[in-house]
């Protein structure tokens, strides 16, 4: 199977049915284990990515948080937070079609604090000098919440 065409025609199914221009296949020994096009627009749910969704999907499947018998294919370079989920989840490789200079001509994305142009460098300020708003309140009964899973999981 082409697992690059099935994630462009993935993408491409969606964006015709008004959804966005991403797509992720994950497929283990030939095979697609999962898929998912981007469904934020569809769902208002802005964790809805392409890949997260897939990978949701494939660790349910086989019943397991490591994909590192997998490949994934994303159609395009991914976000942070899709960065992040697949460093999570350590698959054997990622592909992807696109980057982010490929597209910018013709998609644009609408965040607030977020542009994909910037963002890593406003990650990399310190956080009271970031555009999102944030501050820490520290209670110290929230490390006992870790002194518990770790009494719970010394074993493991």
């Amino acid at each position: 199977m082409d697992f690059i065409q099935r994630t462009i025609d993935l993408a491409m199914q969606n964006v015709e049915a008004g959804g966005r221009p991403f797509a992720t296949v994950i497929a283990r020994n030939g095979e697609i284990i999962a898929e998912s096009p981007n469904l934020v627009a569809q769902t208002n749910d802005p964790t809805a990515h392409a890949e997260i969704l897939a990978i949701r999907a494939a660790c349910q499947k086989l019943q397991t948080e490591h994909l590192t018998d997998c490949e994934i294919y994303i159609l395009a370079s991914p976000c942070p937070m899709c960065l992040g989920s697949l460093y999570y989840c350590s698959p054997k490789q990622v592909t992807y079609i696109t980057t982010r200079e490929d597209y910018a001509p013709y998609y644009k994305d609408d965040r607030k604090y977020f542009e994909l142009d910037t963002f890593y460098d406003e990650y990399r300020k310190p956080i009271e000098q970031r555009r999102l708003p944030m501050k820490q309140h520290k209670a110290d009964a929230a490390i006992q919440v870790y002194q518990r899973w770790q009494q719970l999981n010394q074993s493991k």
